[in-house]
């Protein structure tokens, strides 16, 4: 990594992270909330729209964006003479420990995985680029194709390290061409698996009492199916995402329009665990766990998207981190940072 790239934070991945996160509590919301299975039109209307566009995609796209910052963490820490694997590890152990503080309060939460995978995923910084793509397609072509959920991060992660290798996000201008074919060939195919998904989809206000045994049986084949290739396709639909919303970036307008991701990805940490804090205290304030229904859970985050671009883009205009990250910063370098902006920019640690 160039000198001049040492401290130079690379604003797509920040838009990428916010965006993500946009997708990630309408899954999570209804474990938290104990919503009951969707029985009015309305709400089965939206649980489809979710299991076919946003279930396991977000995730996905978090997943590989981890694996890129892991590869920037690590190169810039060895760019500056640092103890790169040392701050990787210790940065990796505090993620766990928040991790499983959260996981008490979100079964389904994701930051112990990606610790255990981080630590797991090391090693292969030094593995040459192309080793590091073909170990990620077939381990993710693998659990995918078994629907091995907890498993699919470890090859998206490692596809996200191969991307820093390859420093696709450092020289996107001089790629454009390649991601605008890249993302039409992810459209087509995640069209293929979304239609093939929708040959699946149950039937809407299906009686159980009244079915014969076949049908009995034929429902919930369907039901395991349409949510197994989604999970399959996931990988493709999060890639035409990723390769659409870069597509877009590229636009002042679309820089302009999508500018709250961007403090919103900066934040990620803050406000990822920020999110289930705030489900939950609108839930039990307000008496709501396991009283409201799926499309009702959707103004709810609605209201959390409000909240939070709004808190992400004050508190940036004032601090150089997000208050989570700060101290996950600390803990990492075992020193203070600065945390309020001045009116020079200092450099920075990676």
């Amino acid at each position: 990594m160039q000198p001049t790239e040492l401290n130079k934070r690379i604003d797509t991945l920040d838009y990428l992270r916010g965006f993500a996160l946009l997708g990630i509590i309408l899954v999570n919301i209804p474990a938290l909330m104990w919503i009951n299975p969707p029985e009015t039109s309305i709400d089965i209307a939206y649980n489809r729209f979710l299991t076919l566009f946003v279930e396991g995609k977000f995730f996905s796209i978090f997943s590989f964006l981890f694996g890129v910052g892991f590869y920037i963490f690590i190169s810039r820490a060895m760019a500056k003479n640092n103890n790169a694997n040392l701050l990787f590890i210790r940065r990796m152990i505090i993620l766990l420990l928040i991790g499983l503080v959260h996981f008490y309060f979100q079964p389904g939460e994701a930051l112990t995985v990606y610790a255990i995978f981080g630590l797991i995923a090391l090693p292969f910084y030094k593995v040459r680029k192309e080793i590091n793509v073909t170990i990620g397609l077939l381990l993710l072509a693998v659990t995918a194709y078994y629907g091995i959920k907890i498993a699919m991060p470890f090859p998206l992660i490692l596809l996200g390290l191969a991307a820093g290798q390859y420093r696709i996000f450092e020289k996107i201008n001089d790629n454009r061409k390649s991601i605008f074919i890249f993302t039409v060939i992810m459209f087509f195919i995640s069209i293929g698996g979304l239609l093939y998904q929708w040959h699946y989809v149950p039937e809407a206000m299906a009686n159980v009492d009244n079915m014969t045994k076949n049908e009995f049986t034929e429902h919930v084949t369907n039901i395991e199916k349409f949510s197994l290739i989604g999970l399959q396709f996931s990988p493709f639909v999060s890639a035409f995402y990723v390769g659409l919303l870069i597509l877009l970036l590229q636009q002042p307008l679309f820089q302009v329009l999508l500018s709250p991701l961007k403090d919103y990805g900066r934040m990620a940490l803050t406000n990822y665990l920020g999110q289930t804090a705030l489900i939950l205290l609108i839930g039990n304030a307000f008496h709501l766990i396991g009283n409201i229904r799926f499309i009702q859970s959707l103004w709810i985050c609605i209201g959390i998207y409000i909240f939070q671009l709004l808190f992400s883009k004050v508190w940036l205009t004032f601090f150089k981190f997000g208050p989570l990250e700060w101290l996950w910063r600390m803990g990492t370098y075992w020193t203070v940072p600065s945390l309020l902006k001045t009116s020079t920019n200092s450099k920075e640690r990676p």
